[in-house]
C-alpha cells in the first residue's frame, strides 16, 4: 500500500527489459515519491525484478499478475490496488514482429495489435475515468520511432505503433481539459534479451509463402544493416527507464519524446517532403543501392557514439 503522498505507479511488462528497468529505477527513488505496481502476465518470471529490486521489493514496489490481452485480468489488477487510485499508467507490454509479410499468419498479425494496440487501450479503458474524476493522472505509452516512420520488414509491429500513435493524440487532446497528461516513449533500436532473441531466431527461420529474392533481400541484406544499427545506434534499457523518468517527473510533461537524438534526422526525412518520395527512397537506396557505404558509416557512428555521446540521447529535453 502506498504512503502518503506516494504516487500510484502502474507498469506493464515488467519481467525483463525496460518494463522491468523503470520498475526498479522508480522503486528506488531515493525521495521515495513513488509506490510501483509492477505487473507481469507469468509471475513465474519474477526472479529478475525482486533480484533488482533489492529492499525495495514489497516496501516501494509490489507485483501483480496482469495480462493486457484480458478484459477480466486488466479489471481483476486495478480492482486490487486500493480504491482504483493510479497516479502514473505506464504502457510498456509489447510484442515484435519481424520479416517478410506473405510469411506472416492473419493469427500472428492479430496477437501484434491485440497486445500494442488493444492492451494499451484495455489499460487506458481502466484507469482513465477515475483519472478524469480526480483531475489527475499521468498516462505514458512506450511507443516507438517506428510509430513514426516505417521500417521495411517490420510492417505489421510498425502499423501496432502508428496506431498507438494516433490514438494518444486523439486523447490527449480531451484529456488536457481534465489535467491528465499523456506521453510517448518513441525509442529507437534498445538492447534487450527480447530483441536479441527475436533476432537471432528471424535468422534460422524459413519463410514459406515468400519468394526466394524477397527472403535473401530479408536475410542478406536488411538483418546484416539492422544489426549495424543496432550496435552503433541502439541504447539500453536503463536509458529508456530514466528518460521516462525525467518525463513524468516534469512540471510539464512533453507529449512526444524521442529518446535517441541521433534518430532526429531520420524522422525529419518525413516530414521534409509532403509526397513521401524523399523518406522512401532515401531508406530503399541506403538498403539496397548503398549497403556497404551504410556499413561503413554504422561503423564509423559506432566508434563515434562514446559513452558521452549516449547519454546525451537519452533526455527528453
Amino acid at each position: 500500500m502506498a504512503s502518503s503522498g506516494q504516487r500510484v505507479v502502474l507498469i506493464t511488462g515488467c519481467s525483463s527489459g525496460i518494463g522491468l528497468q523503470i520498475a526498479v529505477l522508480l522503486a528506488k527513488d531515493e525521495k521515495k515519491r513513488y509506490h510501483v505496481i509492477a505487473t507481469m502476465r507469468d509471475l513465474k518470471k519474477k526472479d529478475k525484478l525482486v533480484e533488482a529490486a533489492g529492499e525495495a521489493y514489497g516496501k516501494t514496489l509490489t507485483l501483480q499478475p496482469l495480462d493486457v490481452c484480458s478484459d477480466e485480468s486488466v479489471q481483476q489488477c486495478i480492482n486490487s490496488v486500493k480504491d482504483r487510485h493510479i497516479d502514473i499508467l505506464i504502457n510498456n507490454a509489447g510484442i515484435g514482429l519481424l520479416g517478410p509479410i506473405e510469411s506472416i499468419s492473419m493469427e500472428e498479425m492479430k496477437k501484434v495489435f491485440e497486445t500494442n494496440f488493444f492492451g494499451v487501450v484495455r489499460m487506458i479503458k481502466e484507469v482513465m475515468p477515475d483519472m478524469k474524476k480526480r483531475r489527475s493522472g499521468h498516462i505514458v505509452v512506450m511507443s516507438s520511432v517506428m510509430g513514426l516512420q516505417g521500417v521495411v520488414f517490420n510492417d505489421v509491429y510498425t502499423a501496432s505503433k502508428f496506431a498507438m500513435e494516433g490514438f494518444c493524440e486523439s486523447l490527449a487532446v480531451q484529456l488536457l481539459k481534465f489535467n491528465v497528461n499523456v506521453s510517448l516513449m518513441e525509442p529507437g533500436p534498445v538492447h534487450t534479451e527480447f530483441e536479441t532473441k527475436m533476432m537471432e531466431d528471424v535468422a534460422k527461420m524459413d519463410y514459406p509463402g515468400a519468394d526466394a529474392d524477397t527472403v535473401r533481400y530479408f536475410k542478406d541484406v536488411y538483418m546484416p544493416s539492422s544489426m549495424d544499427i543496432f550496435e552503433a545506434m541502439g541504447q539500453t534499457p536503463e536509458d529508456i527507464a530514466k528518460c521516462t523518468k525525467k518525463v513524468i517527473e516534469a512540471s510539464r510533461p512533453r507529449f512526444r519524446n524521442l529518446t535517441n537524438s541521433l534518430y532526429t534526422p531520420i524522422v525529419a526525412l518525413k516530414y521534409a517532403d509532403e509526397t513521401g518520395g524523399l523518406s522512401v527512397n532515401t531508406f530503399y537506396n541506403l538498403l539496397f543501392n548503398f549497403g556497404p557505404l551504410m556499413h561503413i558509416t554504422m561503423t564509423i557512428l559506432k566508434c563515434l557514439t562514446c559513452s558521452c555521446l549516449r547519454r546525451r540521447t537519452i533526455s527528453p529535453n
